[in-house]
């Protein structure tokens, strides 16, 4: 699995023809933009799930992260009193 950061109106690539941009968020909700052939069947976990609710319990769980996490904050140095 491959997990990235991007920025308001970043895009990913899959293979040639999809294109994901980041819309931005607020608070726990995100946007985003799917740009795909009408070929490619897009849709939501909770569509899946309402459609057959053992996938919840046998798919795979991701978790949120805190907002900053510890390793992101910079440390702030005391220099000369």
């Amino acid at each position: 699995m491959l997990r990235l950061s991007l920025s308001t109106e970043e895009y990913l690539m899959i293979g040639d023809d999809i294109k994901r941009v980041f819309l931005g968020g607020t608070g726990n909700h995100l946007r985003i933009m799917v740009d795909a052939p009408r070929e490619v069947d897009i849709v939501t976990s909770s569509v899946l799930e309402k459609k057959d609710p053992k996938r919840k319990e046998t798919g795979p769980k991701y978790y949120a992260e805190p907002e900053n996490p510890g390793m992101y904050i910079p440390q702030k140095s005391f220099q000369g009193r």
